[in-house]
């Protein structure tokens, strides 16, 4: 019997370090008769040798388009624009089923390619629960970039590059240093708080010293009576974690900031959720995504009015690249040693389906375009 087999990708987005596969979880499927097949990546946090140490075979970097049509490729980040045809199976986020920016366009590569997307976002348990997610770490890298960018802001400065941490307490102690040695007096506000990314906003916020009352905890409770929220513009951070999947009020708008006027306290607002290019945004003060080398983007707003800096990177748990990565993969396991059985596993075959789904209305996007 031919073994099972994961052709583990690089990722081409610029900084980032994480896996969907490390070496610990590769050592897993490999203990479980998996063969694993990893492409050398300088960028990946993990180095080559962690994963030859544990069996896995190396192969050139981004050769994965001349792999055999019938080894499914693993990867985390979308691929680069490209018009081929994609005939493999590709488990990864691609954010296209959301009517993102492009959307039906990537699609349309999997349909020539006659190729399958298993989208790891909408890998879902039985009780429709994504089966893994990096939720926690975006929550967290998320606030830490939103108090570094706070800290350049009273500095009158614009927030520079950001650069991967090789672990937690390294980001918690550049964090705290570059607010003066504490967060304490910092007012920050979380919608989503219930969730797994709003916890890991909470949670590095009490670790860089914020009272406990200067974190406002928001959920489906506080944010039932629709927005916008005049309180977003009382709290000096506000975190955006939601999962948005149909359209709601805006929370905050240009109007409601330009009416605060010069005694606005808010400086910085940090949409993890990052649903930047989603029609129902309910952020929609800025249209950008902004990236680990530019990651804020200042609001237009009157030029007499204090500045406003919006963070909306889309892959900040990379900021804690080996932490994300190995909570990630490990949540990831139980689904992929299933995965040779995807054709009656319902994790799987609740993707293939939503794919199918996905597919038919790019495809009529596409013939009404």
């Amino acid at each position: 019997m031919t073994r099972p087999v994961f052709w583990l990708r690089c990722e081409k987005k610029e900084f980032e370090r994480r896996a969907a596969l490390t070496p610990t979880t590769a050592k897993k499927l490999i203990d479980a008769g998996f063969q694993i097949i990893v492409e050398r990546d300088e960028q990946r946090i993990f180095d080559d040798s962690e994963y030859e140490a544990v069996g896995c075979e190396l192969v050139e970097n981004n050769s994965w388009p001349s792999a055999p049509k019938e080894i499914p490729i693993i990867g985390l980040k979308e691929l680069p624009a490209s018009t081929d045809p994609l005939p493999h199976a590709h488990i990864q986020f691609a954010h296209c089923y959301k009517n993102q920016a492009g959307w039906a366009d990537i699609l349309s590569r999997f349909d020539r390619g006659n190729g399958t997307l298993y989208d790891l976002e909408f890998l879902e348990d039985a009780n429709g629960r994504r089966v893994a997610a990096f939720g926690f770490h975006a929550g967290f890298a998320g606030a830490a970039a939103g108090a570094l960018a706070l800290a350049a802001e009273r500095r009158c400065e614009k927030l520079g590059q950001l650069n991967p941490y090789p672990n937690e307490e390294a980001m918690i102690e550049d964090v705290k240093k570059s607010l003066g040695g504490s967060g304490k007096g910092v007012k920050a506000l979380v919608i989503g708080a219930l969730g797994r990314c709003g916890r890991g906003a909470v949670d590095l916020f009490k670790k860089i010293g914020l009272e406990d009352d200067d974190i406002i905890k928001w959920d489906m409770a506080e944010t039932a009576k629709g927005g916008p929220f005049k309180e977003i513009l009382d709290v000096d951070i506000f975190i955006n974690c939601i999962y948005l999947s149909s359209k709601i009020p805006s929370f905050i708008t240009r109007d409601t900031i330009s009416a605060a006027g010069k005694n606005r306290r808010l400086t910085v607002v940090v949409d993890v959720s990052c649903d930047t290019t989603n029609p129902f945004n309910p952020i929609p003060i800025y249209t950008i995504n902004t990236t680990f080398s530019e990651p804020t983007v200042r609001v237009d707003l009157p030029s007499e009015l204090p500045p406003l800096s919006v963070i909306s990177i889309d892959h900040l748990p990379t900021l804690l690249p080996r932490e994300s990565s190995e909570q990630f993969s490990a949540d990831l396991l139980p689904s992929l040693l299933e995965f040779p059985d995807r054709n009656t596993a319902r994790i799987w075959t609740d993707a293939y389906k939503l794919f199918q789904k996905k597919l038919g209305e790019a495809a009529e996007a596409k013939a009404a375009a």
